[in-house]
C-alpha cells in the first residue's frame, strides 16, 4: 500500500489543481512557473485600496495534515472509555491543564494555556466531515471543496474570498508552499509563496529586469491583459516592500525555527504591514501516527509536535498582541481524526471524528465546545469517534459572525448558519 501520509499528498495536490487564466493564475500560483518569490518597483493601489476597505478578521486556517489525533490534544478525560481504549498512550489526568470536568489539554499545549485562561484560546469536540472518509488524498479533497453532492469543485476559501469582493491575490495568500492551497482554488485571484523574504519572480535579477519588463510589456494594453500582469507587479511590490525591512516580532514573542514558525511569522508580517489580508492558509504536517505516538513526555511523538504546534501558536498571538488579534480568527482543520483505540504498534489508525482549535479576540474560548457523543462501542461510528458538529458550520460561524459575510450558502451551500456561540459578532 503506498504511504498516503500529509506530507507526501501535499505536493501532489498542489500540481493538480487548475490554473486560473495565464498571467492572473501566474500572480497566485507563486512557483506554478511564473512566480516563485517576488520583487518589483510598482506599488498596487488597487492592493491598497482593498486593504481599507475590507474590516473583517483576517481568517487563517492552519491545517494539520495527515488525520491530527484531536483526542490526545483535547482529552476526553470525563469519559473512563477514553482510558480503556488508549492503555499505553493515553494522557494520565495527573498531568492534564487547563479544561474542565469533561476535557484536559494536553500538557504540550502549556504554551496556550494563558490564552485559554485569558479566553481567546478553545477546541470544538467530535467535528469533522459529514461521512467517513479514511483516504488522506480523498478526505483533503473533501475538506478543502466543502461541497459534497455537489457539482462545485471549486475550493471553499476561493468562493469565501469572491463572497468578499477579494480582487487582490495579496487579499489569499497560502504561505509555506510556493502553489496556491486548493483550498483556494477557482477565479477568484489567490498567491502561494514559500515565505516573503523569498518571493521573487523567477529569473529576475540584476541584468535580468523580468517585473520591470513584465509591467513595460502589459503598460497601455486592454485591462483583461493589463489586469493580471498589474496584480503580478503589484504583489511583487508588497511583498518587496515588506521584505525590505528586518522583521522583528513584538512583545518578546519568538516563533520556532521551522516551517510553521516561519510561515505563522510571515502571517503576522503581511497583517502588521497592512497588505490588504483577509485570508492565510498556513500547513502543518506529519500528523499521521500510525506507530509510536508516545506516551505525553518531552521527547515522544505527540508530545513533541502538539509543543512546536503550540509554540508556534503563541508566538503568533503574542506577536500580534492583545489589539492585533482582536481582528484575527484562527481555526485548525484536519481532514479526519484517529482511531479510539490504540493499535498494536502503539499508534492509531486512521479516524473519523476530530478536534478543531480556534484562537482570537472574538472566539469564546476557554472551554471545550461541541456536543459530546461518548467513546463507548455503542457510540462509535465503525470504531471511531462520532461527528456531532460539521466543521463546514463553525466554519460558517466565523465568516458571518467575524468576517462579515451575509451569504455563507454560496460558500457551504447545504449548512446553514448557525449561533453556536463559538465566537463573538464584532
Amino acid at each position: 500500500m503506498p504511504d498516503l501520509s500529509c506530507d507526501g499528498c501535499a505536493d501532489d495536490q498542489r500540481t493538480t489543481m487548475s490554473r486560473r487564466g495565464v498571467l492572473g493564475r501566474a500572480a497566485a500560483a507563486g512557483a506554478a512557473g511564473a512566480l516563485a518569490g517576488l520583487t518589483g518597483d510598482l506599488l498596487s493601489t488597487q492592493l491598497a485600496f482593498a486593504a481599507g476597505r475590507y474590516s473583517g478578521d483576517v481568517l487563517v486556517v492552519l491545517s494539520l495534515r495527515g488525520g491530527f489525533d484531536g483526542l490526545s490534544a483535547i482529552v476526553p478525560a470525563g469519559d473512563p472509555a477514553y482510558y480503556a481504549a488508549r492503555p499505553g498512550i493515553a494522557v494520565p489526568k495527573s498531568r492534564l491543564i487547563g479544561g474542565d470536568s469533561r476535557f484536559g489539554l494536553h500538557p504540550a499545549l502549556a504554551p496556550l494555556l494563558p490564552y485559554w485562561k485569558a479566553g481567546t484560546f478553545g477546541a470544538i469536540q467530535a467535528a469533522g466531515q459529514r461521512a467517513p472518509n479514511r483516504s488522506h488524498f480523498a478526505a483533503m479533497e473533501q475538506l478543502e471543496q466543502a461541497a459534497p453532492g455537489t457539482s462545485l469543485r471549486t475550493g471553499w476559501l476561493d468562493r469565501m474570498l469572491g463572497g468578499l469582493g477579494a480582487t487582490d491575490p495579496m487579499q489569499g495568500v497560502s504561505v509555506g508552499g510556493m502553489m496556491p492551497a486548493r483550498v483556494m482554488a477557482g477565479p477568484v485571484p489567490a498567491l502561494g509563496m514559500k515565505s516573503i523574504d523569498e518571493f521573487a519572480m523567477f529569473g529576475d535579477q540584476a541584468g535580468q529586469p523580468m517585473a520591470a519588463t513584465l509591467a513595460k510589456l502589459y503598460e497601455g494594453a486592454p485591462a483583461a491583459l493589463s489586469g493580471p500582469a498589474r496584480q503580478v507587479t503589484g504583489s511583487l511590490a508588497t511583498t518587496r516592500a515588506l521584505a525590505a525591512t528586518a522583521y522583528h516580532p513584538a512583545n518578546g514573542a519568538v516563533y520556532p525555527d521551522d516551517t510553521l514558525g516561519r510561515a505563522l511569522r510571515d502571517v503576522a508580517r503581511l497583517i502588521k504591514g497592512k497588505a490588504g489580508l483577509m485570508s492565510a492558509c498556513v500547513d502543518s504536517g506529519d500528523w499521521d501516527m500510525h506507530e509510536n505516538l508516545g506516551i505525553a513526555e518531552s521527547g515522544k511523538r505527540m508530545h513533541d509536535k502538539l509543543a512546536k504546534l503550540a509554540e508556534a501558536l503563541a508566538a503568533f498571538a503574542r506577536d500580534l498582541g492583545t489589539a492585533g488579534m482582536k481582528r484575527v480568527t484562527l481555526v485548525t482543520v484536519s481532514e479526519f481524526g484517529r482511531r479510539v483505540h490504540q493499535n498494536g504498534s502503539g499508534g492509531l489508525d486512521h479516524g473519523y471524528g476530530n478536534a478543531m482549535m480556534l484562537l482570537g479576540g472574538g472566539v469564546v474560548g476557554g472551554k471545550v465546545h461541541g456536543r459530546w457523543p461518548g467513546l463507548s462501542e455503542r457510540h462509535l461510528v465503525d470504531g471511531d469517534l462520532a461527528v456531532t458538529t460539521d466543521y463546514r458550520a463553525v466554519i460558517a460561524e466565523i465568516l458571518h459572525k467575524r468576517c462579515g459575510l451575509a451569504n455563507t450558502r454560496a460558500v457551504f451551500p447545504d449548512i446553514r448558519r448557525t449561533t453556536s456561540g463559538i465566537v463573538r459578532p464584532r
